[in-house]
């Protein structure tokens, strides 16, 4: 009787541990399936879908971050893409500081756009950081990069910590946050659509995406 009844709670435990595995299997299956379906798609459904800045046009909005070796290595392929883009895209860039460590970047970044410098400062920035290996986290170290740039270091300085950039700093941290911002790069087409590498399956695969829905919210929308 013992052992019969030694025989049965092991096979009992075996099954369970049979159904176990199996669960596990499945889980892990779905998680594939999902992962494969997405980069097909090349994007993912930002719901409920964000605001954007020009109704008239079909917004592309790049998050990134000064100091992130992947937004260094994105640059050269978005950069392509923006020469090229169509009339009716409206290409902007939001650096939110979704780390603490950011913030200086974040805050130079916006006090250069505000001084009618984006550009240039961002190509000098990534110049800096990842060429030069220069971390610029220092705001005078900045400051001085941007009086290279020939904005002033002192209106530099003071921009950074302005009214108008701690604004900024608000606002695209809201942004981020509502569009299920994670890490960087990342875009976000029209307030609808959410693409990355890891979504997308590469740099190639992010502007094949923002290509597509770009040119489906041209439809929706009207554009002629």
């Amino acid at each position: 009787m013992k052992a019969t009844l030694s025989n049965m709670n092991t096979s009992h435990l075996s099954s369970k541990k049979a159904l176990s595995l199996l669960a596990s299997a499945a889980l892990a299956f779905t998680t594939l399936l999902s992962t494969m379906s997405l980069q097909a798609a090349g994007f993912e459904t930002i719901d409920p879908p964000q605001n954007t800045a020009d109704v008239e046009k079909v917004e592309v909005l790049e998050f990134f971050w000064l100091g992130c070796p992947h937004c260094y290595a994105f640059e050269p392929t978005i950069e392509a893409w923006e020469k090229n883009k169509p009339e009716y895209v409206n290409f902007v860039r939001e650096a939110p500081p979704l780390n603490p460590s950011w913030e200086n970047h974040s805050r130079s970044f916006y006090a250069a756009q505000l001084l009618g410098k984006e550009h240039e400062f961002v190509v000098a920035m990534f110049n800096a950081i990842h060429e030069k290996r220069q971390p610029m986290r220092d705001p005078k170290k900045i400051a001085e990069l941007a009086g290279t740039l020939g904005m002033d270091e002192d209106k530099f300085l003071k921009t950074m910590n302005s009214f108008a950039v701690e604004g900024k700093l608000k606002r695209a941290i809201q942004l981020a946050r509502g569009a299920g911002i994670t890490g960087v790069p990342a875009v976000i087409v029209n307030g609808k659509y959410r693409t990355s590498a890891s979504i997308s399956g590469g740099y190639e695969g992010m502007i094949d995406s923002i290509n597509e829905r770009s040119e489906f919210e041209k439809t929706a929308m009207g554009i002629q």
